[in-house]
């Protein structure tokens, strides 16, 4: 009797259905609690957010419209803004792999929206039912696709994207520091002709000012979104200005450049905008990767690496050599590039989900595109804040390398050709000798000319220094 106590009874239209208690939502939530236990992941909050900032938009419109009574949407408004704000994702527990249109995540929203409405009302709650009031006007297959086009638009301007602006900013506060650096650059791994360390640091910012760019040209798109064409795109149930105006209502709270979609039929069976948005995600994964394994290959060491910078000492490093220090916010940014890639292709296999009239693929594709959004975002903060800034020049190891730099003689090609720099450079390298002492000794060249000529920092710039000959 006592366990009885703990539930109550919902009804739906398969049935009675036992829910706990407490639980705001509904029989069609509990259903799917029941049936689909398979991976304990739940759908992140931002989207459970843009669910909420959706059903709030619906029912202001449909109040606007008066095809919602006043006593109704404002409650039903109200509800939904506390679930936009959070406070009830508790009561969000369906797991991501369940029905392909995400119905039961819809529901889920529906149903803990028209419960909560019902408590704001008082002691006499008017009746709010979750898909005559809280769904009016909407289906999961135009609400689901908006609120992954809506979540991803929305954490992208709020974290990735000014995540990424502060990593590039201190890409170039560290190019700044480390002007008139020189080194060895490196080509297929092996030591090539010298570089600035600022010159290599501009390098990254650049590629993250890239990915800003491909970020931001799919932002267009990802402003259209599906409200109004409900079951399959024919807007059957929906008002005919329904689309428009609750898109017009979440760009006045959102600030973002929101409208209703162009084409709904294609917004709803195809996943297009989320299958390009990944691809610029996994493409910005891989611009954070080549920054993480430069640092790290850079600090390698410190004696049998290259040692040419040091990261910040962050832990111990391992659990029986004691004084071990590795980069590891440098390997955890790589992990977060690789789980993002391994998303893109699960994304690519969900936008194939599209048949005819709508894709079935969208709980997965919402999953994957907004912890691929978050992993980067906190990614590119932690790299910035835990690598770059902090990162100290050896300078000594620079200088000393750059010295015995067989690849300098490359400046010597338009003096003396290329078969002859080429034996003073494998000279240098097999005797162990500065460049500029073994072409001292196999040239004609004097003193001066060879310091003009293999002077590092000249060698940073575009142009001939040379003084005539050719290879």
């Amino acid at each position: 009797m006592e366990k009885d106590q703990e539930f109550r009874v919902e009804m739906d239209s398969m049935g009675d259905v036992r829910v706990p208690v407490k639980a705001l939502w509904g029989a069609q939530t509990q259903r799917a609690i029941e049936n689909f236990p398979v991976s304990g992941l739940r759908l992140p909050r931002a989207f459970i957010r843009a669910l909420g900032l959706v059903k709030a938009a619906a029912a202001e419109v449909n109040g606007d419209l008066g095809l919602l009574p006043a006593e109704l949407a404002r409650p039903i408004r109200q509800a939904a803004g506390e679930v936009a704000a959070g406070q009830w994702d508790d009561h969000f527990p369906v797991d991501v792999f369940q029905t392909g249109s995400g119905t039961s995540t819809h529901m889920n929203a529906n149903e803990v929206i028209a419960r909560r409405a019902r408590q704001l009302t008082g002691e006499n709650p008017p009746a709010i039912h979750p898909n005559d009031h809280v769904n009016l006007g909407q289906s999961s297959n135009d609400v689901i696709p908006a609120c992954i086009h809506l979540s991803a638009y929305l954490e992208i301007e709020s974290a990735l994207l000014p995540a990424l602006d502060h990593l590039g900013e201190t890409l170039v506060r560290k190019q700044a520091e480390c002007r008139d650096i020189v080194k060895t650059g490196r080509t297929h791994l092996m030591d090539a002709l010298p570089i600035r360390l600022d010159q290599e640091i501009s390098g990254w910012a650049a590629q993250v000012g890239q990915a800003i760019e491909r970020l931001q040209s799919a932002c267009p798109r990802l402003a259209e979104l599906a409200l109004g064409g409900t079951a399959v795109g024919t807007g059957v149930n929906a008002h005919p200005d329904f689309g428009a105006r609750v898109a017009e209502a979440l760009a006045r709270l959102t600030g973002l450049p929101l409208r209703e979609g162009r084409n709904h039929f294609a917004l709803q069976a195809g996943q297009d905008t989320a299958v390009e948005l990944s691809g610029q995600l996994r493409g910005t994964a891989v611009v954070l990767s080549k920054i993480a394994n430069d640092l790290r290959w850079m600090n390698s060491g410190p004696r049998a690496g290259l040692g040419e910078i040091v990261l910040p000492a962050l832990q111990p490093g391992s659990s029986i050599m004691p004084g071990k220090v590795n980069p590891v916010a440098c390997e955890a940014v790589l992990m977060a590039a690789a789980q993002v890639i391994g998303n893109d292709a699960a994304i690519v296999q969900g936008g194939l989900g599209g048949h005819f009239q709508l894709n079935t693929m969208l709980p997965l594709i919402a999953h994957n595109l907004l912890q691929s959004i978050h992993l980067l975002a906190r990614s590119a903060r932690s790299m910035a804040d835990q690598a770059v800034a902090g990162f100290t020049v050896n300078r000594e190891a620079l200088a000393e390398s750059l010295g015995y730099n067989p690849l300098l003689v490359t400046a010597l090609n338009p003096a003396i050709g290329y078969d002859a720099a080429a034996a003073i450079a494998k000279r240098a390298y097999a005797e162990g000798r500065p460049v500029k002492d073994v072409a001292a000794a196999m040239t004609e060249l004097g003193a001066p000319e060879l310091d003009r000529l293999l002077d590092p920092r000249s060698l940073t710039e575009p142009g001939l220094k040379g003084g005539g000959g050719g290879g």
